[in-house]
């Protein structure tokens, strides 16, 4: 921790001994003693609570990944596929509201009535002899004899 070698200590005990004196040197020393126990006691304290708080911070992160997935699952387990079609429908309607603007409501065109295809044009009736028009000849009946028709 501090790193001092047995040289720097016996340095330290030979300064002691002639600046305290022997009488009161270890009185001074127990008291020293006693003051180191204390910052260890302090030290391993402190130790320990910071261990426990990382404790507590690791089980608050894996019960907020357990509450994350058994809400997951909870989510699996209530599923409603029509619902969440539903949900994507109205999503998608909701994401393009300027493209659906420009056409018109589908209402107005299934409403519109449809143009009426071009009718043929009137042919007379086969009993209508007043007609002046050429008809046709039926099928198979091969050509016109001398007397009929035009």
């Amino acid at each position: 921790m501090f790193d001092i070698g047995w040289s720097e200590l016996l340095v330290i005990g030979i300064v002691a001994l002639i600046a305290i004196g022997p009488k009161e040197l270890p009185g001074v020393l127990r008291t020293v003693g006693q003051f180191m126990g204390k910052i260890r006691r302090m030290a391993s304290e402190f130790q320990d609570q910071f261990r426990d708080a990382m404790r507590e911070a690791e089980l608050a992160d894996v019960k907020k990944q357990v509450d994350e997935m058994t809400s997951a699952a909870t989510d699996f387990t209530n599923y409603d596929p029509m619902a969440s079609v539903r949900k994507e429908f109205d999503d998608f309607g909701a994401d393009k509201p300027a493209a659906t603007a420009a056409l018109p409501p589908i209402d107005t065109v299934t409403s519109a009535p449809a143009e009426a295809p071009p009718q043929p044009a009137a042919t007379p009736a086969p009993d209508d002899k007043s007609s002046t028009a050429p008809q046709a000849t039926p099928p198979n009946s091969g050509p016109p004899k001398s007397g009929e028709g035009a």
